[in-house]
């Protein structure tokens, strides 16, 4: 973890060096740095194909000297929009711009379908996850954020408990994103060996190509604890974001590791945070990280097997995405 978290400071620091002007407080003055700091630190014009010239000459057009917070918020906040990132926010004390990709997709999970019709209420939770081994002997963990620390020591619990199954369940299902130290935590339970997991990359000038060559980055076996071997299924949904996006790319190439669900939200961006003279505080994506593959994962991971759960099967209580996962898990174990 040391390394990957010397590699994540580097980047950044790296990525805030760059000097900026002066702006007035004001409009005018806002505006230009917001569009500048974007213009010069943002990662993925080139994948989003954004003419972020034009978008700025767009919206600049609209601005008046005399026009109001609110309305100067909300006219950067759709500007920001353009970028169709959910990690770019524009962040104020009253408010906070957002673009959140999910919301415009399936939902394909319901909490409350998964406790009553397949836990049936009877689960244990350690470190944010929430366990069982369900009727068919299949594993289940849902890890609802990678905001909540995992203990090795909880970890091994979990591990432990399900060991007996003839397969796992993982569900990020709806699991916004969190910290990336948790992706390695989790990641080193299911690898034997030291594995390259992706790259990332630093803005090194303000033009919107300007990056380093990668960094490759690996994640080591958790050592002295328990691992788990055995076929695993991971569901994802639009709703699988950040941090979330990054672990469903790296257990894809996992050999034992199948996808199961929609394709996740993505959001590859390493975030990082600038100011306004306002105050205000930007947010968005400054680093791009790449899978295995050297593939940018921004625009989310493709599922093994793509299910969406319909409206008629949530009524009868059936997740089908859950459900799949049971057949994939069947076809494995199958002697």
């Amino acid at each position: 973890m040391k390394r990957i978290l010397y590699i994540l400071t580097l980047l950044l620091t790296l990525t805030a060096c760059h000097d900026q002007p002066e702006w007035r407080d004001d409009p005018q003055g806002n505006f230009d740095a917001l569009w500048t700091i974007m213009d010069e630190h943002y990662s993925f014009f080139s994948e989003k194909n954004v003419d972020w010239n034009e978008v700025g000459q767009r919206y600049r057009a609209k601005l008046t000297p005399d026009m109001t917070s609110q309305e100067l918020f909300e006219l950067c906040g759709d500007m920001l929009k353009e970028l169709r990132d959910g990690h770019t926010n524009l962040i104020a004390s009253h408010d906070v711009s957002r673009y959140w990709i999910w919301e415009q997709y399936p939902v394909n999970y319901d909490e409350r379908l998964i406790d009553e019709h397949y836990l049936n209420f009877n689960y244990r939770q350690a470190s944010g996850i929430k366990y069982a081994i369900l009727p068919n002997n299949y594993g289940y963990m849902r890890y609802a954020s990678f905001s909540n620390s995992i203990g090795d020591g909880n970890l091994d619990l979990v591990l432990s408990y399900l060991s007996t199954a003839d397969g796992l369940i993982i569900d990020v299902r709806s699991n916004g994103g969190g910290y990336l130290l948790n992706v390695e935590t989790l990641v080193g339970r299911f690898i034997d060996q030291r594995t390259h997991v992706g790259a990332i990359r630093h803005k090194t000038g303000p033009g919107h190509d300007d990056f380093s060559e990668p960094y490759d980055y690996y994640f080591e076996p958790t050592k002295n604890h328990i691992h788990y071997q055995r076929p695993v299924v991971i569901l994802a949904n639009r709703g699988s974001f950040s941090a979330t996006n990054n672990f469903v790319s790296i257990m894809q190439h996992l050999p034992q590791v199948t996808i199961v669900g929609d394709t996740t939200g993505g959001g590859s961006g390493l975030p990082f945070t600038g100011e306004l003279p306002n105050g205000w505080r930007i947010r968005f994506s400054s680093c791009p990280i790449t899978d295995v593959d050297g593939s940018v994962t921004e625009f989310g991971v493709d599922p093994d097997i793509h299910v969406d759960m319909s409206d008629a099967d949530r009524a009868q209580g059936r997740d089908t995405i859950l459900e799949t996962a049971f057949r994939v898990l069947g076809r494995q174990s199958a002697p």
